[in-house]
């Protein structure tokens, strides 16, 4: 584990090269309430990536993982966590990266491939759809259950479902409920269109959270959907067949085209 600073926060990240020393980088971002390893190491993405000869480089994003806490809502707008992403970026001194999100994550690397096209070669959009447009659903619901005092209380499915997924990460659920009022800000139309590099959207048949890859690869230049078979939008995380067609993906655009 290393860290850096960006913006008064300390950020933690992890940076795995290949068996030969060198490979393209691919910068993955995490999803809500999880962390670097949660979210990438333990499903298996970091070996599949170095495996196949990239730079896995991971990290957790602020108020998540080991990263820096804060419970002041502004902290968490999309432009300045893409913002800590651009800056490791720039920290490890890579001109030029293929970025992965997931979920939140997601939109991160949605917003900084508008804000710093040049450092962004492709994109994988994981479990997030045309929901980055439409929105994701009401989500106070979520808040709530963060900072309930007692979980049995908890009636909302998806509230509780994330509570369990935040006390299981051992995260800090003032930071994430704070994080949650104000990260999940949407793009237009006209943003996402924006968006030029080649994209893969990637969610789950049964993912009632993300909203349709197909329709958010309709609005962009470069995009292409890929179904997820059978899984949900924590289970679409590890699936074997989305590695395959991730590796597929990178390769077919290799940063120095």
């Amino acid at each position: 584990m290393q860290f850096f600073s960006h913006e008064g926060f300390e950020l933690a990240f992890i940076d795995e090269r290949p068996a030969s020393g060198s490979g393209e980088p691919v910068l993955l971002i995490h999803g809500f309430a999880s962390n670097h390893r949660t979210n990438w190491v333990t499903p298996g993405w970091v070996k599949t990536l170095t495996d196949a000869g990239y730079r896995a480089i991971a990290f957790d994003n602020r108020g998540h993982g080991a990263s820096s806490k804060s419970y002041d809502q502004a902290d968490y707008y999309p432009d300045k966590m893409a913002g800590d992403a651009a800056a490791l970026l720039l920290h490890l001194g890579i001109e030029r990266s293929h970025v992965f999100g997931y979920s939140m994550g997601a939109r991160i690397s949605a917003f900084l491939a508008l804000a710093e096209p040049q450092l962004i070669a492709s994109l994988i959009l994981g479990g997030l759809g045309i929901g980055i447009v439409d929105g994701v659903g009401e989500w106070d619901e979520i808040a709530d259950a963060l900072v309930a005092l007692d979980p049995a209380a908890i009636s909302d499915d998806r509230g509780r479902m994330f509570r369990t997924f935040a006390d299981q990460t051992k995260s800090d659920r003032e930071a994430l409920a704070a994080c949650i009022a104000t990260s999940r800000e949407l793009l237009s139309e006209d943003d996402v269109s924006r968006i030029a590099q080649p994209t893969l959207i990637a969610v789950g048949t049964k993912d009632d959270i993300a909203g349709s890859a197909e329709a958010l690869a309709a609005l962009m230049p470069n995009a292409v959907a890929f179904p997820i078979e059978g899984r949900d939008h924590m289970l679409s995380v590890g699936d074997r067949t989305l590695k395959k067609r991730a590796i597929d993906f990178l390769k077919a655009h290799p940063i120095s085209e």
